[in-house]
C-alpha cells in the first residue's frame, strides 16, 4: 500500500490521511489506494474522516498526465477520479472531510462529497479552478456543483473559477464550518466519531435515497 495514504483507527472512526509531501495530486497510483482504504474502511469502521497533510487537502489531478498529451491515460484517470468522486458522495458510512488547507479541483470535489466539511482558518484558497487553467469541468464535478453550492455563487464558482478564503467558503457551500489549524483534526475525529452513533442502515439508505439517482446517472455515462 502506497504511504502517501495512511489509515488509522481511531474509536468508531477510520482517518484517512493524503499526504504525498507535494500536492496530493491524485494519478492513478493514488486513487487506487484510496480506494482500498475505503475499502478498508466499510470493512472495519462506523464512518471515516479524510484529512490532508498541513496547509493543503488536495490540488487536484496529477498534471504530469493531465498535461502529458496521452488523451486515452487522460480520459481514464478522469474517469477513475469522478469514480472515486462519486463513491465519496454516496459512501454508506458518515464521511467528515477536513481541509487542512488548499483545496482545488479534485480537492474541492471532495470537499462537495462529504457529509461534513471543516476547513483551517487562514489564507487558503478552496474552489474549482478549472476554466481559469483552460480545462472543462468534467460532468460529475458540474452535479456535484448544482447539488451543493449556493445557487447565487454557482456560475461564478464554476464557469467563472472563483477560488474562496475559507470563510467565505461556507457561504458558498463548500464548508461547513471553520477552525484553527491545531484543533483540525481532532475536530474532523469527533465529528465522524458523533455521526458513527447514527444508525447505520438508516443513514446508507437515506443517503442513497437522497444522492443515488444523481451518483447512478453520472457513473453510467463514466461507463
Amino acid at each position: 500500500m502506497s504511504e502517501k495514504i495512511t489509515y488509522e483507527a481511531v474509536d468508531d472512526t477510520a482517518l484517512i490521511v493524503l499526504d504525498d509531501g507535494k500536492a496530493n495530486a491524485f494519478g492513478h497510483d493514488f486513487i487506487a489506494s484510496f480506494n482500498a482504504q475505503l475499502d478498508r474502511a466499510e470493512r472495519e469502521a462506523k464512518a471515516v474522516a479524510i484529512v490532508g497533510r498541513p496547509g493543503l487537502l488536495s490540488g487536484g489531478f496529477d498534471l504530469a498526465v493531465i498535461n502529458s498529451g496521452d488523451e486515452s491515460d487522460i480520459a481514464r484517470l478522469v474517469d477513475a477520479g469522478g469514480r472515486l468522486i462519486m463513491r465519496l458522495y454516496g459512501h454508506s458510512q458518515p464521511l467528515v472531510i477536513g481541509a487542512t488547507g488548499h483545496a482545488v479541483a479534485l480537492g474541492a470535489f471532495m470537499l462537495l462529497a462529504g457529509d461534513h466539511r471543516i476547513g483551517t482558518a487562514g489564507e487558503f484558497k478552496i474552489g474549482l479552478n478549472e476554466t481559469a487553467i483552460g480545462l472543462q469541468l468534467p460532468e460529475f464535478g458540474i452535479t456535484l456543483a448544482r447539488e451543493r453550492l449556493s445557487k447565487r455563487h454557482l456560475t461564478q464558482a464554476t464557469i467563472g473559477a472563483t477560488l474562496y478564503d475559507p470563510k467565505t467558503a461556507c457561504d458558498i457551500g463548500y464548508l461547513d464550518e471553520v477552525v484553527a489549524a491545531e484543533v483540525l483534526r481532532e475536530t474532523v475525529i469527533a465529528r465522524a466519531n458523533a455521526m458513527a452513533k447514527l444508525d447505520g442502515p438508516a443513514f446508507a439508505g437515506s443517503k442513497d435515497t437522497l444522492r443515488g439517482e444523481s451518483i447512478r446517472n453520472v457513473l453510467s455515462r463514466i461507463g
